[in-house]
């Protein structure tokens, strides 16, 4: 996750997908291997850091601190640090994270369904 330069490739070729389609953009928003794990865990409410943790199974420390980072940059997790002593620090959904959760229900349907006719054009070439 390191940073990269703005004005490479890359970083151009990225910037110009996510402004040419809003899709593009939202799946950019919430793509990558950990994130939509992430944000499926919070839909129930607030999570402490090691909840989180516990609740992912392969994330490492590093890799939940970057992603939750980003989540936060782009308004999606609202990371609330209470005073306390020892400190306590919980992570949540926004307002705006919420709404895509009838989107991921729909999603997931999806993916049920493909992986159903994958399957079978798989047995069908194998048999």
């Amino acid at each position: 996750m390191g940073r990269r330069k703005e004005n490479s490739t890359n970083a151009m070729n990225a910037k110009n997908l996510m402004e040419s389609c809003d899709s593009v953009y939202s799946i950019c928003k919430i793509g990558g291997r950990w994130k939509m794990l992430i944000l499926c865990e919070l839909r129930n409410g607030k999570l402490r850091f090691g909840e989180l943790r516990k609740n992912i199974p392969g994330i490492t420390e590093r890799m939940l601190t970057l992603q939750l980072r980003e989540l936060e940059k782009d308004l999606l997790v609202t990371r609330i640090v209470y005073p306390e002593i020892p400190p306590r620090v919980e992570y949540e959904l926004t307002d705006i994270a919420y709404k895509l959760i009838p989107i991921w229900n729909v999603l997931g349907e999806w993916a049920k369904e493909h992986k159903q006719i994958v399957t079978q054009q798989l047995k069908e070439v194998e048999g």
